[in-house]
C-alpha cells in the first residue's frame, strides 16, 4: 500500500508572534506558480474565533517565507461572521481561483460536541479570484441556500464550463457544472462515508483534483467513530468524475507524531492542497488543527496503483 512520508522538517509552519496568527495555522491550500509553491493557509488569533487566510512562499516546498499581514480577510458580512476557513486553490490561465468555507452562526442547529467553540456553525461555499494575491474579485456565496463545505474547482475549463466538487451538509460529496461560476447545475453525488471502514463517519475532498494520465487524482479525508482524521486517495474518470476508478481500502496517512495527535483538536491530519514537484506529490496538511506539515509520495508509485 502506498503511504505518504512526512518531512523530518515538520511542522513547517507554526503559529507566530504576529497577532493575527499567534494561536493556530493550519489547513493550507497549495499551488505551483513558476517553480514556487504558494501556500494559502488558515490562521487564528488568541483573542478571536475568526479565521483569516495567510500566504507563504517556497522554492523547495519545505522552507517557506511568510508575510506580516493576512493575505485575505474575507468580506466581513453576515455569511462570514465567524470567519473564513479551509482554502483550496487552482490556477486556470493566469487567474487563481480560491474556494473557501464562509462561516456564520447557525441558530437552528445543535453545537457539535467535537468543537471547542461552543457555537453552532453554518458553513457556506464561497469563491474569490486573484492574479497577484493582493487584489481579489469576490463572487461571495456561489450556491445560495446550501449548507456546505470542502469545495474545490477542477484546474481547467472543460467544454466551456467550470467543474466543482463540494460536500453538502455532513453527508455526500457532489459534482456540479457552471458556465458563470454562480449558477451550478446537474449536481450529482460522487462519494460518501463507508460504514465499517477508516472513513466510516464523514468524508470530504482534500486537495483539488490533480489531472493525470490515469484520471483525476484526489487526496481526500475520512473520519472514523473516534473522530480520527486520516487521508486516502481516489481516482475519478477524466471525462466523467462521477465514476470512481479507485478508492483507498486503507488510509495512506494518519496521525502518528505528537504534533498530529495532540493539539487544538487531537488526531487530525487534514489536507487542502497538494502539488506535483520533482517527481513527487507534496501534500500539505493541518496537524491537530494547530500547525502545518508536509508529506510526500513518488508520483510513479501513486499512478502505479491504477
Amino acid at each position: 500500500m502506498v503511504k505518504l512520508q512526512r518531512s523530518d522538517k515538520n511542522p513547517i509552519l507554526s503559529p507566530s508572534n504576529l497577532p493575527w496568527e499567534n494561536m493556530l495555522v493550519f489547513n493550507p491550500g497549495a499551488i505551483m506558480i513558476k517553480d514556487k509553491v504558494y501556500l494559502i493557509y488558515r490562521a487564528r488569533a488568541k483573542d478571536s474565533i475568526y479565521s483569516r487566510l495567510g500566504l507563504a512562499v517556497s522554492t523547495d516546498g519545505i522552507n517557506f517565507e511568510r508575510f506580516n499581514e493576512p493575505m485575505y480577510y474575507g468580506k466581513n458580512h453576515v455569511d462570514e461572521s465567524l470567519g473564513i476557513e479551509d482554502p483550496r486553490v487552482v490556477m486556470i490561465d493566469d487567474t487563481v481561483y480560491l474556494t473557501y468555507t464562509a462561516v456564520s452562526e447557525d441558530l437552528d442547529a445543535e453545537v457539535n460536541p467535537n468543537w471547542k467553540e461552543k457555537i453552532a456553525k453554518k458553513p457556506r461555499i464561497a469563491l474569490s479570484t486573484t492574479k497577484d494575491f493582493k487584489e481579489f474579485v469576490d463572487y461571495d456565496i456561489i450556491i445560495p441556500g446550501l449548507s456546505g463545505k470542502n469545495s474545490s474547482l477542477f484546474p481547467k475549463i472543460i467544454n466551456g464550463e467550470h467543474w466543482l466538487l463540494y460536500r453538502a451538509g455532513a453527508g455526500k460529496t457532489y459534482f456540479a457544472k457552471s458556465s458563470n461560476l454562480t449558477s451550478w447545475r446537474n449536481a450529482s453525488p460522487v462519494f460518501e462515508e463507508r460504514p465499517g471502514m477508516w472513513d466510516s463517519v464523514r468524508t470530504g475532498i482534500g486537495a483539488p483534483p490533480i489531472e493525470t494520465s490515469k484520471g483525476w487524482l484526489l487526496f481526500y479525508h475520512g473520519v472514523d467513530e473516534k473522530n480520527t482524521y486520516r487521508l486516502g486517495i481516489m481516482l475519478l474518470d477524466l471525462h466523467n468524475p462521477l465514476k470512481i476508478l479507485y478508492r483507498s481500502p486503507e488510509p495512506i496517512f494518519e496521525p502518528e507524531t505528537d504534533y498530529e495527535k495532540f493539539g487544538y483538536i487531537n488526531n487530525v491530519v487534514f489536507t487542502c492542497g497538494a502539488v506535483e514537484k520533482d517527481g513527487k506529490y507534496f501534500v500539505y496538511y493541518g496537524a491537530a488543527d494547530e500547525v502545518i506539515g508536509v508529506a510526500t509520495v513518488e508520483k510513479e508509485l501513486v499512478l502505479g496503483l491504477f
